[in-house]
C-alpha cells in the first residue's frame, strides 16, 4: 500500500454512478418505486449491499487502505421505462480519498439489483459505473 502518513487530513468526498438497463418487463413490477419479489424488497436491499460493500472495499480491492467513513448515501432512481441510475456518496475526513468506496458501493448495489430481479428477466445489463465527482485531495474531480 502507498504510505499516507505525510499527507495532511482532509475532508474526502467522492460519489459514482452505475447505470443499469432493467428492462420494460423489470420497471414494469415496480410500485412507488419500489419492487418486491421473492427475495425481498429491490432497491431497499441494494441499498444495503451497496452500504457494506462501501465498509468492506479494503478487503476487496487488496491496496485500499481501511477508512473510517463517515457518510454513505445511494439513492436509485427510475430514470426512464427501461433503465435505473444509482449514485453512490461517501464521505470522511482522512489522508487518503474514497474513490473506491464510492464505485464499489454503486457496483455491489447495481449486482445485488441483477441478483433480485433475475427471476423476472436476464435480460438486464450494468451499462457503465463510472466516478462523477471526487474533492478533498491533491486533485478535484467533475465529471458530470
Amino acid at each position: 500500500m502507498v504510505d499516507v502518513g505525510d499527507k495532511k487530513v482532509t475532508n474526502r468526498a467522492a460519489t459514482a454512478k452505475a447505470t443499469m438497463f432493467l428492462g420494460a418487463d423489470i420497471i414494469a413490477h415496480f410500485e412507488d418505486k419500489e419492487l418486491i419479489t421473492k427475495k425481498g424488497p429491490v432497491f431497499q436491499t441494494a441499498i444495503i449491499a451497496g452500504i457494506q460493500a462501501v465498509k468492506k472495499t479494503s478487503e476487496l480491492i487488496p491496496m485500499c487502505h481501511p477508512l473510517l467513513i463517515n457518510g454513505i448515501d445511494i439513492d436509485i432512481e427510475i430514470t426512464d421505462r427501461e433503465n435505473i441510475e444509482i449514485l453512490c456518496t461517501v464521505t470522511m475526513e482522512g489522508k487518503t480519498g474514497v474513490e473506491m468506496e464510492a464505485l464499489t458501493g454503486a457496483t455491489v448495489a447495481a449486482l445485488t439489483v441483477y441478483d433480485m430481479c433475475k427471476s423476472i428477466s436476464q435480460k438486464m445489463v450494468i451499462k457503465e459505473v463510472k466516478l462523477l465527482k471526487k474533492s478533498g485531495g491533491k486533485s478535484e474531480l467533475k465529471n458530470e
